[in-house]
C-alpha cells in the first residue's frame, strides 16, 4: 500500500498536500501534532511521513527520534519554513530521507516523495 502521513500544524497545508497527493493516487493520513503522528505510525505503517519541524508540543525532530525507534524504514521527509543549515543537517543526522522548505516546490516534493515510497516497497 503507498501510506503517506502528512503532519503539519497547518490546517491549509494538511489540506492542500493531502488532496494533491490523493490525485497521484496514495492513500493519505493526516495529523495535526508530533503526537497525534506517533499514534498514527503505529496503528497505520505509513511507507513515508512528510512531517513539519515546528509545531506546538512536540517538535518535528523530537517525532522523528520516535518514529526511527517504532520502524526505522519508514521514509521520513522533514517539511519546514527555517532554512537552516545546521536544522536541516540534524534531521539528516536523526534518519530524515530529505529536508524540503516552505513555500514548497510542489514538483521537487512529489519526486521526493514517490521516489521514497518506491524506495520503501521495493
Amino acid at each position: 500500500m503507498r501510506k503517506l502521513l502528512i503532519v503539519d500544524d497547518e490546517k491549509e497545508v494538511l489540506v492542500f498536500l493531502k488532496m494533491f497527493f490523493q490525485a497521484k493516487g496514495l492513500d493519505v493520513l493526516t495529523a495535526e501534532s508530533g503526537e497525534e503522528a506517533i499514534r498514527k505510525v503505529k496503528e497505520e505503517h505509513p511507507k513515508v511521513v512528510l512531517l513539519d519541524i515546528l509545531m506546538p508540543g512536540m517538535s518535528g525532530l523530537e517525532a522523528l527520534k520516535i518514529i526511527r525507534e517504532i520502524d526505522p524504514k519508514i521514509g521520513v521527509i522533514m517539511t519546514t519554513v527555517i532554512q537552516e543549515e545546521d536544522t536541516a543537517k540534524r534531521a539528516i543526522e536523526l534518519g530524515a530521507y530529505d529536508y524540503v522548505t516552505k513555500p514548497f516546490d510542489i514538483d521537487y516534493l512529489e519526486m521526493t516523495v514517490l521516489v521514497k515510497l518506491l524506495k520503501v516497497i521495493c
